[in-house]
């Protein structure tokens, strides 16, 4: 079974604009439209069988409608797997957590740029000791600013795995957004998973080979970060930087199976 863990899709009314927010903020030409049925139609062109998809909520009264948008794709196609979402400033986590469990759901999505909190605040860590050996976190890490001034950062998230030794977690590009320097120094190696979406065309070569050669392969999800990337397109670009044979890359589209067995 392959999987494309990093992918995005979101309701009709609100598509367009999220995707015009997106490409402002990234300054990246948007490949898709944002819909189920095009995210769909390029997994399957890819020869991906599984895509999990992610969203998250900015504001606390975002939880509930994004949460029912997940469980909504999540029964409208068994292609389709999604993660949850939660805000740290939500009233009650534990019922909408026990909600989510109820429904299936096994993945929670964290950005803390765009939620606006920073991955090492205590009202965080509280949120994680709810989660961990409880779902797998998917992690927005890294962005443009320096560690010490973005919300997440591969040195945030080394001391969240510190501190939750039974959290299963995976480190979104490739370990951090233009952060990869201390991605390999942090978190190469080390108790986590990482995708490769948007990541591999902006890496330095260099540094991507040292993240490759530290962290185990199996490790290392395929994720596009559709609809910023086409799924195809993207696993062209991982198998040509590295130089991957076909059962090479298979490793990478299938690795998800064991990162659910692991809950």
């Amino acid at each position: 079974m392959y999987y494309d863990v990093h992918t995005h899709a979101f309701h009709p009314k609100i598509a367009d604009k999220v995707l015009e927010q997106l490409h402002g903020h990234y300054g990246i030409e948007i490949v898709g439209n944002g819909r189920t049925d095009d995210l769909l139609q390029r997994a399957t062109r890819a020869g991906i069988d599984r895509v999990i998809v992610h969203t998250a909520a900015t504001t606390p009264d975002q939880v509930i409608p994004a949460n029912n948008w997940s469980l909504e794709l999540a029964a409208s196609d068994e292609r389709i797997i999604t993660f949850g979402t939660m805000h740290p400033d939500y009233k009650d986590p534990e019922k909408e957590f026990e909600r989510l469990e109820r429904h299936g759901i096994k993945g929670l999505k964290f950005h803390p740029d765009f939620q606006g909190f920073f991955m090492d605040e205590p009202k965080f860590y509280r949120l994680l000791e709810m989660v961990q050996g409880r779902f797998v976190v998917m992690f927005h890490v890294g962005d443009k600013l320096p560690p010490e001034k973005n919300p997440s950062c591969p040195i945030k998230l080394r001391k969240i795995l510190e501190n939750f030794p039974k959290l299963t977690c995976i480190a979104a590009h490739m370990g951090g957004y233009c952060h990869w320097q201390w991605a390999s120094e942090q978190l190469a190696g080390y108790n986590v998973y990482m995708d490769t979406s948007s990541a591999i065309p902006f890496m330095d070569k260099q540094v991507l080979r040292e993240i490759m050669n530290k962290h185990p392969r199996e490790r290392i999800l395929f994720g596009s970060d559709y609809p910023l990337f086409d799924p195809g397109q993207t696993m062209k670009d991982l198998q040509q930087a590295l130089n991957l044979k076909d059962s090479e890359l298979e490793v990478h589209l299938s690795a998800a199976e064991q990162l659910f067995a692991e809950l």
